[in-house]
């Protein structure tokens, strides 16, 4: 990287402050350095690039620069830093020059931007959660904002994210930036994948890592085995592998690096989930958020058309005759399951277990045709090939995890917390808040107890992994999660990069999309937990 451009990198710094001279003084320091390049470019609005990649170095500079200020006029939750972005982009294109503007309309391709921005209007809470995300890394990412109807979840989530990838730990700052984009790259999630590109170079890691894995030091070559196994079956995961990264020769990992590189690799596939699954979309200042061509006469680029943006209101009349009692279908089932006294035998209760499992195998994810991924993503891991695959299918068994032997609660958390101290609490209080959410609502009806609905859904994804808590009668799933929504659950969970947006509108379709955003967290905590679960009992195996 180039000095100045080591150093342009602080140019931001300013505007995170809580403290509004210190952002004054910073947007001042920004308003003289745009002025100076575009007196420098001089007025010739044609030439200027129509991509920062082309053209002069100075033009693409000051095109970064402008990108990065249509973020702050969009998203800063200081208004100061807002309009004083958006009074300075003026100042630009009334000098002559090219500014960006948006692409796409808003956070989500599947959620109207209005639903979530009037989320961050109004609430003082939300608003104070914002300015801490924005004063921690300079920006407010889609995935917060989408994240921000549940403000008590995301406290907690980015509460315990800052942590890992900010605060003291075993792992420099750079190591966890890339490991993060090695995690979102097993699922081709390039929008995580440029996120952390951004931070590592951010906190001074090697361009040169980013040409691929076998760029990067051979400590963290040898992660990419966990990372692949992790991921797509964690179930293989043994203590041999945890040996071979502990000893091996000059690049051995210690356990608490180990800890580390675990809880980071497993938030960033379940994160990928909940990107694919909420249909996120570029952030403002990334690539393919925001474009510099100028409007054309019909609203639609042709990438909008391809991602199917056309359709924003366009809702599949399929099916919506038997769409109206499908709530009420929903709690009266619920109310069955509640009043039913029969006892089923503990072997009939393990028999509706490996059922559901073998079941849950031929759920098809959606469009099953095997996905390549583009170039610049699949360098950053090897074997692109390597993905999901059903336990029974390529007569591959795996044998049940009983929660009854190795559970988060018994074992794991204090494990972590051993070696990586206060993570475990914080993990903990994650999936607590994800799992016990409610306000007692379904679509348009009041006062309902949602707790048998959400014990479902976690344990249904945990038994896609495999693994089964001996009191839960595995019978209740089935009248509780309809094909279609156990069609989303598997693709979000085991190959999110599939995730559409018909498949987002086909599940609940009465619900709200806050109850959808919610199911969301509870599959990504649930995803994040399993993994966790196998590699945490790996590490036990090693250590005993």
């Amino acid at each position: 990287m180039e000095v100045q451009d080591q150093d342009s990198l602080g140019r931001w710094d300013g505007l995170s402050s809580r403290d509004a001279s210190s952002r004054d003084a910073a947007m001042e320091h920004i308003q003289q350095e745009v002025l100076g390049k575009v007196e420098a470019i001089g007025p010739i609005p044609a030439r200027v690039p129509s991509s920062p990649a082309s053209g002069c170095s100075q033009c693409s500079d000051l095109n970064n620069i402008l990108a990065h200020l249509l973020m702050l006029s969009k998203r800063c939750p200081f208004v100061d830093v807002q309009e004083r972005s958006i009074h300075l982009l003026q100042t630009v294109q009334d000098l002559g020059i090219r500014i960006p503007r948006p692409l796409g309309n808003g956070p989500s391709r599947f959620i109207p931007e209005k639903e979530i921005l009037q989320v961050s209007k109004v609430d003082g809470r939300t608003q104070s959660i914002f300015e801490d995300a924005f004063a921690a890394l300079g920006r407010l990412d889609n995935i917060s904002l989408v994240m921000s109807f549940h403000p008590q979840y995301l406290e907690s989530f980015l509460r315990t994210q800052h942590y890992l990838l900010q605060m003291d730990g075993p792992l420099p700052l750079h190591y966890r930036h890339y490991i993060g984009i090695m995690a979102a790259a097993r699922h081709q999630c390039s929008y995580l994948v440029n996120l952390h590109v951004n931070d590592f170079l951010q906190v001074g890691g090697n361009p040169k890592w980013l040409n691929g894995l076998d760029e990067a030091p051979q400590k963290l070559q040898q992660l990419g085995e966990l990372n692949k196994i992790l991921a797509h079956r964690p179930w293989l995961l043994t203590k041999e592998h945890i040996e071979h990264l502990l000893k091996a020769e000059e690049h051995s990992w210690s356990l608490a690096e180990l800890i580390h590189a675990v809880v980071l690799l497993t938030h960033y596939h379940s994160l990928a989930s909940f990107t694919f699954g909420c249909g996120i979309t570029p952030e403002l200042h990334c690539d393919g958020g925001h474009t510099f061509r100028p409007p054309s006469l019909s609203q639609y680029c042709v990438c909008d058309i391809a991602n199917g943006n056309g359709h924003a209101y366009h809702h599949d009349d399929l099916g919506n005759q038997d769409l109206n009692g499908e709530v009420e279908v929903l709690m009266e089932r619920m109310k069955q399951l509640q009043e039913c006294d029969e006892e089923a035998t503990q072997e009939e209760m393990a028999t509706r277990f490996e059922r559901e499992k073998t079941e849950s195998m031929l759920v098809v994810t959606a469009e099953d045709e095997e996905c390549v991924p583009s170039r610049d993503i699949s360098r950053h891991f090897e074997d692109p090939s390597y993905g999901y695959k059903d336990f029974s299918r390529g007569g591959e068994h795996v044998p049940t995890f009983r929660v009854q032997d190795y559970s988060w609660e018994d074992h794991g958390y204090s494990l972590v917390n051993r070696l990586y101290p206060d993570v475990g609490q914080m993990l903990d209080e994650k999936f607590q808040i994800a799992y016990n959410l409610t306000y007692n609502t379904m679509a348009t009806h009041k006062d309902v107890d949602t707790s048998m609905l959400r014990r479902a859904i976690w344990n249904y994804i945990h038994c896609m992994f495999g693994i089964r808590y001996d009191d839960y009668d595995y019978g209740e799933i089935n009248q509780l999660l309809d094909r279609s929504f156990k069609i989303y659950i598997k693709t979000m969970v085991c190959s999110p990069e599939k995730t559409t947006k018909r498949m987002y509108e086909s599940f609940w379709r009465q619900f709200q999309h806050s109850e959808k955003v919610h199911v969301n967290l509870l599959l990504m905590e649930a995803r994040m937990q399993a993994e966790l679960l196998y590699a945490l009992r790996a590490i036990t195996r090693y250590m005993t």
